[in-house]
């Protein structure tokens, strides 16, 4: 899992390269989306587009990476290791079921190892219909000035605010109110923006290009940040719908294993969210019965997360910052959503393979 062969990346061109070589070495034409600015070493970027079965199959699965940029080291690398998986492929295509991948859905944040899109946004809280009232989160607007202080690494005194919140109301609602997104400060966290981005219209291209005639789909979206190191959990992602969460249930939960969580009934280890990626799915493609989940995989406690993602967001605010102080928060942001272990790679692909071929078999069931 690491080397010259490996499925995974060290760079945002890199992970670009192998999806491209593995594409082309399955057999499959990739369309590329190409991003308006460079990346962080001057690369171009794009969201890249690779479809495995018939153009017009009724069954479509989609397997995407790097929504919240950064994370697509890991979702990257997935879809790397499903396109050189022939076995899978070859499954697939008996069962009638299309597999289309999408890579880096947020190109800008892969390469400069950042969770937004490069307008700031976090894309897992871009898609409102944008005419209407947003969602309002005064717990984030206390907390504001404190979460991107003016000076990296923070003062004592903000630290120590910091501790006193998550002691009088808890972790999870500190969690509560920094993830669930909020639409009042364009230069904050989370911030989920006030048009669509980029990458929300591009993917909706994609979705009205290869979704339109597909009968059922189902859509795995590759992430890490949240949960025990090493371990995917299966987070529901639809509509708060009984049959489609039974169906998500039966296909990738089931007896013996790890139950499908969801943001519904607090059963994720994620905050209940708005503005989600998935519901694109039903305006692009209303025809289609629809399954989702996001594959969630766990790296450090929640804490450090959000601290390297304070640390960052400094960093975007400072583009000025010499490369001594930029590096290692950087650095931070990288360990924060990608283990870089032989062992947490394995568990990556193998519980991704599963996850796919159960895919598989529920759209063809």
């Amino acid at each position: 899992m690491s080397g010259v062969d490996s499925p995974f990346a060290r760079s945002y061109a890199e992970a670009r390269e192998k999806f491209l070589q593995a594409a082309g070495e399955a057999g499959l034409l990739v369309e590329a989306k190409p991003h308006p600015l460079t990346g962080l070493q001057g690369e171009p970027l794009a969201m890249d587009v690779a479809r495995h079965g018939h153009p017009s199959a009724g069954k479509l699965l989609v397997v995407s990476s790097g929504c919240h940029g950064v994370e697509g080291y890991c979702g990257s690398g997935v879809q790397v290791a499903a396109l050189r998986d022939a076995q899978f492929r070859a499954r697939a295509g008996e069962a009638g079921v299309a597999v289309l991948y999408i890579h880096a859905l947020n190109p800008y944040g892969f390469s400069f190892m950042r969770r937004t899109t490069h307008e700031n946004v976090d894309l897992n809280r871009n898609f409102h219909d944008f005419s209407r009232p947003l969602p309002e989160n005064p717990a984030y607007a206390e907390l504001h000035s404190l979460l991107v202080p003016e000076q990296w690494p923070p003062a004592e005194d903000n630290m120590r605010t910091i501790g006193r919140y998550v002691a009088e109301k808890g972790e999870k609602a500190y969690q509560a109110a920094i993830s669930g997104g909020q639409y009042e400060f364009a230069d904050g966290l989370f911030y989920g923006g006030r048009a669509p981005t980029w990458s929300n219209l591009a993917l909706r291209e994609v979705l009205r290009t290869h979704g339109r005639r597909a009968a059922r789909i189902a859509w795995i979206d590759l992430h890490t940040g949240l949960g025990p190191n090493g371990v995917g959990e299966r987070i529901y992602a639809g509509r708060d719908d009984p049959a489609a969460t039974a169906r998500a249930s039966a296909w990738w939960g089931g007896e013996g294993r790890t139950p499908v969580t969801s943001i519904y009934d607090g059963s994720s280890t994620s905050a209940f969210l708005t503005g989600l990626m998935f519901t694109s799915v039903y305006d692009e493609c209303p025809q289609a019965e629809y399954t989702g989940m996001a594959l969630e995989y766990g790296t450090v406690p929640v804490m450090e997360t959000f601290q390297a993602l304070r640390g960052e967001q400094w960093l975007n605010r400072h583009p000025e910052a010499p490369p001594e102080v930029a590096q290692p928060i950087r650095a931070q942001m990288l360990a924060a959503f990608y283990t870089d272990t032989d062992g947490w790679r394995e568990q990556i692909v193998a519980q991704g393979r599963e996850a796919l071929l159960q895919a598989v078999e529920g759209l063809a069931g």
